[in-house]
């Protein structure tokens, strides 16, 4: 495989650098995720002037034809200022799903305001009950004349407090757990029986309790076939992952950096500490981990679009198997080599910590994809 970035590649890289450098000092971004909001709407607009917003998508949607290996290249560099943005949860997630499991009709009416920037999406996937189980879904989704009726809970929704719109999945058929029957619906915000409990995560994020109480939205806002998204779900997700992999990467460098700054000064029995063999060894062993972590991300950013469903499942668990290690590793040896500074809240090691926990976390951990990839193995 070539690993190397093509010349648009490094500009887009470049662009996104000087972003992170100007907007997301650490004191600048403690104030963004202190604000009720938690993130600036002139900076998403930025992103959609920058084409930012529309790049994954294709060209007669509005979007700029991108490859996950732009995806990745963006992502990597918000890693480095834990950009706080929904990108993720609008671009990824709910973006995603609809280039997965859209009609031709809602990509054409919906995909070109998301790269505009008029338009926040959020995907409810995971329920009290799931676990990380794709399948478990408990909310139904009823026909009652032309139309559906859900009712249910999605949990930890990401960007639920700013999205305008919900994708959804809801049961139309089969069992609690089954794959079959599953179906992708579109829901306004704002639509009679929706109501969202927001409340920011660990990592300073935001996301909410979706409630849908006899939601009525019509035919159309069916994703396609009714019982038939489960696999457009699964491949949104599994796309998920190799992008926030990569914001993984770029989190794990910055904490290196600043570890490696750090114990260069903190002095103890008269002279710096990075001058002990044992220290200089665990920054080699860090460094390691997020070389590690970093060829696994550019892996899946390449394999991610397989044609092989089987292919491409393996390449999201194996990476996320491996981000999950280096993720571990490198944020617990930052905080113990800044010693009791890495455990305030006015020191950015900790937020770099969490939010690599977060991602650990979420779309299922390291053992449930080392299960996953031995499974399709």
């Amino acid at each position: 495989m070539d690993f190397e970035l093509s010349e648009d590649q490094v500009l887009l890289q470049e662009s996104v650098t000087r972003f992170v450098a100007d907007k997301y000092s650490f004191e600048q971004r403690r104030k963004l995720v202190d604000t009720d909001q938690g993130f600036s709407d002139k900076q998403w607009s930025q992103f959609a002037e920058l084409g930012w917003l529309g790049m994954p998508f294709a060209e007669d949607v509005g979007g700029y034809g991108g490859t996950p290996v732009e995806t990745m290249v963006v992502l990597e560099e918000f890693g480095k200022g834990l950009v706080a943005e929904p990108y993720i949860s609008t671009i990824v997630l709910g973006g995603g799903a609809l280039v997965h499991g859209g009609t031709a009709a809602q990509q054409q009416e919906l995909l070109p305001q998301v790269a505009e920037g008029n338009l926040k999406l959020a995907l409810g996937f995971a329920e009290r009950q799931s676990r990380y189980n794709l399948a478990d879904v408990q909310t139904t989704a009823k026909k009652s004349g032309g139309d559906y009726v859900l009712s249910g809970m999605k949990s930890v929704v990401f960007g639920a407090p700013t999205a305008n719109k919900f994708i959804v999945s809801a049961r139309t058929s089969g069992g609690a757990r089954d794959e079959g029957g599953v179906s992708l619906f579109i829901v306004d915000a704002d639509a009679s029986g929706v109501s969202v409990r927001s409340y920011p995560t660990v990592d300073g994020m935001r996301a909410g309790e979706v409630t849908l109480d006899g939601v009525k939205v019509g035919a159309d806002a069916l994703m396609g076939a009714e019982g038939e998204g489960f696999g457009a779900l699964e491949t949104t997700i599994d796309y998920a992952i190799a992008a926030t992999a990569a914001e993984a990467v770029g989190a794990m460098s910055a904490l290196n950096n600043m570890t490696l700054e750090y114990i260069k000064t903190r002095e103890q029995f008269g002279q710096p500490i990075g001058k002990f063999q044992v220290l200089q060894h665990r920054m080699v062993d860090m460094f390691i981990a997020h070389e590690e972590a970093k060829s696994m991300a550019m892996m899946a950013a390449m394999r991610i679009d397989d044609e092989d469903p089987n292919e491409r499942r393996k390449a999201a668990s194996a990476t996320k198997v491996q981000i999950a290690k280096s993720a571990r590793f490198v944020g617990q040896q930052a905080i113990q080599l800044h010693g009791g500074i890495g455990m305030t809240d006015e020191y950015a090691a900790g937020h770099y910590f969490k939010r690599l926990t977060m991602i650990d976390r979420s779309y299922g951990d390291g053992d449930y994809h080392l299960a996953r990839f031995g499974a399709l193995s």
